[in-house]
């Protein structure tokens, strides 16, 4: 048997790990990038910073899906972390054949709103999670709009802004402007860029 002297202050240290277990579960953040259906995007950097703590690239690469819809927000990303203070994004439209850039700054109330829970629907039920992921929307012309989640349905946007159009050769994705506009080329004709629609 263990003294009590040993027993209190190794009970209160499992206490304390435990406890630091359920706080970095809840502390998984996550940000991805989306574009518009029929308007798909090249990212050429994502770079993340957190300041004195951490910067990092994230690859991202090609990103076809989801704005808006029964299919959206959604989008291609990985965790972050920390959480970063500063996101800066280059990025390709092939629709457009531009380029075009952002700085971000993700303000500490964006992530005090992603700690705030919202329901989760299953099939087995449902539960309360906080909104781990920010998915960063690009659309034609340029918009960023910003949408924290933990669920397709129960998005809210908490930002909107316009990026800066950068120079660039589209020569660089000759190739795959061919695949775009072998898959969308038509949708792009009737349709247009829609840039009042985003």
């Amino acid at each position: 048997m263990m003294p009590m002297r040993i027993t209190i202050p190794l009970l209160a240290l499992l206490l304390f790990i435990s406890g630091c277990a359920t706080a970095s579960k809840e502390e998984y953040w996550r940000i991805a990038i989306g574009a518009p259906k029929h308007y798909p995007i090249w990212v050429t950097n994502m770079h993340l910073e957190k300041s004195g703590v951490r910067s990092w690239k994230q690859p991202v690469g090609s990103v076809g899906c989801c704005w808006k819809g029964p299919l959206g927000p959604r989008g291609k990303g990985a965790q972050a972390d920390p959480f970063p203070e500063l996101v800066f994004l280059t990025w390709f439209s092939f629709a457009e054949q531009k380029y075009f850039a952002k700085l971000i700054k993700l303000t500490p109330d964006i992530l005090e709103k992603m700690r705030e829970k919202a329901t989760v629907y299953t099939s087995e039920g449902s539960f309360e999670d906080v909104r781990h992921t920010l998915i960063l929307g690009l659309a034609p012309g340029g918009t960023v709009v910003g949408w924290i989640l933990n669920q397709r349905g129960n998005e809210i946007e908490v930002m909107r802004m316009q990026a800066s159009e950068i120079d660039g050769d589209p020569a660089e994705f000759t190739v795959g402007t061919e695949q775009y506009l072998k898959e969308h080329g038509d949708y792009l004709e009737k349709h247009g860029l829609q840039l009042d629609k985003w």
